[in-house]
């Protein structure tokens, strides 16, 4: 059994922890709800800006972006854009986004089909780099505001892949915010842009039932519309994933914070235990003691 000494030291270490854990909960309890306003507030914008690309999108049939052409060949290539957190201790924020991603992976393996990637966050680079598949951008350290400037280099890569036609698909790989306790992990289509993204109410058909006159053109104000809204749509997912990287860390700290009062808990019984079990031991050799004079 180990002594008062050791089991004082081991209480000492684990409250030491408690402290730390606890510090990490309130901050990111404070980051979570700043980052949780930041996804609502892209929110309206996204869905705004759609609006307004399928209105144009649908009222010049006669151009259509590559960014809404499906690709006539069956898909041999595929790229991914990975949104990953860049430090640790969310639970398992990043390894149930990395299990849905690697099965898709594996399936996509067994079709034949090649995969490469641009990743944000170091988290997914690290993975990626472990599982072999190719990355051909990367950016991490964002921050906790998410900067619009510092994610277009690297989507700008998978993108142009894909325009010149090197890609047949690429997907949006990320963790969706649902609630402070559940977070999903999504692989969606990001292009060629589903039609289900441009789907409108039939009031929204009814309020926007007219022809629109462009300047200068039509390819120059859809293509500037769908390439803002393609940023708008990584943007949006990287606020969703640090919205739920805040909340998985707060619920991962206060488990751990109550974990060690548990464990405190324990220490300090087994403790109590050490030390009358001493006591006891003293007052048998005194009383044998005294027995034997």
């Amino acid at each position: 059994m180990a002594s008062g000494k050791e089991i004082r030291g081991k209480i000492k270490s684990v409250e030491n922890t408690k402290k730390i854990t606890k510090a990490m909960e309130m901050v990111a309890a404070s980051k979570m709800r700043k980052a949780q306003d930041r996804m609502r507030m892209g929110r309206p914008y996204s869905d705004k800006l759609r609006n307004i690309t399928a209105h144009l999108s649908r009222a010049n049939p006669e151009y259509k972006h590559p960014f809404m052409v499906a690709p006539a060949t069956p898909t041999k290539k595929v790229g991914l854009i990975v949104i990953s957190t860049d430090k640790g201790l969310c639970g398992g924020l990043n390894t149930n986004m990395f299990r849905v991603l690697t099965n898709k992976l594996t399936d996509w393996d067994k079709q034949g089909i090649e995969a490469r990637a641009v990743t944000i966050g170091a988290k997914g680079f690290g993975f990626l780099g472990r599982i072999k598949v190719k990355v051909e951008a990367q950016v991490s350290q964002l921050g906790d505001v998410p900067q619009v400037d510092k994610l277009v280099g690297p989507c700008k890569v998978i993108i142009k892949d894909f325009i010149d036609g090197k890609l047949d698909e690429v997907y949006l790989c990320y963790t969706r915010f649902i609630n402070t306790m559940k977070q999903e992990p999504i692989v969606e289509q990001f292009l060629p842009l589903a039609e289900s993204r441009f789907t409108q109410t039939d009031e929204e058909k009814r309020s926007h039932a007219w022809d629109y006159i462009y300047e200068p053109d039509a390819p120059t104000v859809i293509d500037f519309l769908m390439r803002r809204y393609a940023e708008a749509l990584v943007y949006q997912a990287v606020a969703e994933n640090m919205a739920s990287e805040q909340s998985a860390r707060m619920v991962a700290m206060k488990a751990a914070t109550d974990n060690a009062g548990n464990l405190i808990n324990e220490l300090k019984l087994v403790y109590n235990k050490t030390r009358q079990a001493a006591i006891t031991t003293e007052l048998t050799e005194i009383v044998a003691g005294a027995s034997a004079v």
